[in-house]
């Protein structure tokens, strides 16, 4: 496709008019729930005060999803535009050492696409898309276990990461930043400063919030209170050299923030800054790293030429959930049933906020269904980039839905997947949602604490479950056996894009 008007800016130079396209602002929260921000749930208890002004400088989604209910197989399917259930461990969550890659070599990814178009690119933060690390003996290591983390060979190369697949530079971490048996910062493709020894649990904070953390390898430079100050200081740097040494290229910045993954251990600056404990002064701790990236853009005159993108790669937590709902009447998953993990809504509708000054209508709202895979058609749209049809196959253009000049559904239909990967798949059209198996797909809500929050079964021999989201958008009346019809028509079009492999045209 050609760079048009309506996808790039247009400058006048002394030569003439240039077209320039944006800068990218990619962040994507993680766990971040539908509930948790204020310009999405108005009962919220945490203030977000610099998300709720994105939001009213830009576009707000209210039917957005990520591409499945946990964090690895949604981060690949950011980067590729493909649904991570089309490829080989597509349902994994790594840990420690563990990969390969789910990205295959020679894969179109997000960044890889945009060097193409001239951009710089960075990524800061979580990856937990896979790496290859090494032992002694230069044998791959791919596997979770503590044990085999701690054969990494430090002096040797990472493979598989960032810098294999379009960025220009990473500094972060392998897996979940906080919760992982290997807390060391990668820069590039080494671990410059390796892990000296275990993590000392017992100097950290103990709340209910603070449990989800494993005692794996600590680095001497790794504060587990502080990793996400560390990550906003690393894309600010990023950002401003970027600004000093190449103003003419545009840049693209894909910040991934450990907030608010459990443990919820907000910074020192952040933690009593809210009512709603611990785990409320985490959200705080996101908002103000959304806040200061924006703040950073206006400061250097660039915000004007930069697209935003705000996000999340799966609903809320349970423990989280199940705690903020208790102890301060917070429900981060308002108003959708489930959470993270489960197939319903909860654990897949997410907030979604784009600012892009001038080009998309501040203050406004949309109700086109997007994924998060949407992401690559969309830019490859904005930056004139061409996708060959082997790539990108589950990316649909939502540009018209940015410019306010969509007139229809853009997507045909969504696939989202739970934590069983291709097990566990859904797929909605229009109002219908058809999730091919029983039960959340995720979460066991037959026993412990989300006992209480299971739903009588409205047709409790049915195989599979069919929501109208139109009259019931909570998911309480499975019409399996009342819609036999509609049952029928979302199957096949769940094995149609099966066997195809796609749902893009």
């Amino acid at each position: 496709m050609k760079p048009t008007l309506s996808g790039l800016l247009i400058f006048a130079t002394c030569s003439g008019l240039m077209a320039v396209p944006p800068n990218i602002l990619l962040i994507l929260a993680d766990d971040l729930g539908y509930g948790d921000v204020r310009c999405y749930n108005a009962e919220s208890k945490v203030p977000t005060p610099n998300i709720d002004h994105l939001a009213s400088e830009g576009l707000r989604f209210t039917d957005a999803h990520s591409p499945a209910t946990v964090c690895t197989p949604s981060r690949y399917s950011l980067m590729t535009g493909q649904m991570a259930f089309r490829v080989p461990n597509g349902g994994t969550v790594f840990q420690g050492a563990g990969g390969p890659s789910l990205i295959a070599p020679g894969r179109l990814t997000l960044p890889a696409m945009l060097k193409k178009q001239g951009y710089t690119t960075a990524a800061v933060g979580k990856w937990h898309v896979g790496f290859t690390f090494r032992d002694k003996a230069g044998a791959p290591i791919h596997s979770g276990k503590f044990e085999d983390a701690q054969r990494i060979d430090f002096s040797r190369r990472i493979e598989g990461g960032p810098l294999d697949h379009g960025f220009d530079r990473f500094f972060g971490t392998a897996c979940c930043p906080t919760t992982d048996w290997l807390y060391a910062f990668i820069d590039g493709d080494r671990i410059p400063v390796p892990p000296t020894g275990r993590l000392d649990k017992s100097t950290l904070p103990k709340h209910p919030y603070a449990n989800d953390c494993r005692a794996g390898m600590l680095a001497p430079d790794f504060p587990m209170e502080e990793v996400d100050m560390i990550f906003l200081n690393k894309s600010r740097e990023f950002i401003a050299e970027h600004h000093r040494t190449s103003p003419e290229k545009p840049f693209f910045l894909y910040h991934a923030t450990q907030a608010v993954h459990l443990p919820s251990f907000p910074g020192k600056a952040f933690q009593g800054k809210t009512s709603a404990g611990p785990h409320g002064d985490f959200i705080h701790e996101l908002d103000h790293i959304v806040g200061e990236l924006t703040k950073h853009l206006e400061k250097l005159g660039i915000a004007d030429n930069t697209l935003v993108l705000l996000s999340s790669d799966n609903g809320p937590e349970t423990t989280s959930v199940l705690h903020m709902r208790s102890d301060h009447g917070h429900d981060a998953a308002k108003p959708w049933r489930g959470m993270k993990r489960d197939a319903w809504e909860g654990g897949h509708r997410v907030p979604f906020i784009v600012r892009w000054p001038g080009k998309v209508k501040a203050g406004t709202t949309s109700d086109q269904t997007l994924c998060l895979t949407d992401i690559l058609a969309t830019v490859a749209a904005i930056t004139g980039a061409e996708l060959p049809r082997d790539v990108a196959e589950d990316s649909f253009n939502m540009l018209p839905a940015l410019e306010g000049t969509a007139t229809a559904p853009i997507r045909p239909y969504l696939l989202t997947q739970a934590f069983g990967g291709q097990r566990t798949l859904s797929i909605r059209r229009g109002q219908w949602k058809y999730i091919a198996h029983r039960g959340s797909g995720g979460n066991n809500y037959d026993k412990g604490d989300l006992k209480p929050f299971a739903l009588p079964e409205a047709d409790p021999e049915a195989p599979a479950q069919l929501y109208d989201l139109a009259t019931d958008p909570g998911e309480t009346t499975n019409l399996y056996s009342k819609k036999p019809e509609i049952v029928k028509e979302l199957q096949a079009l769940l094995e149609q894009s099966k066997t195809t492999g796609r749902s893009r045209p």
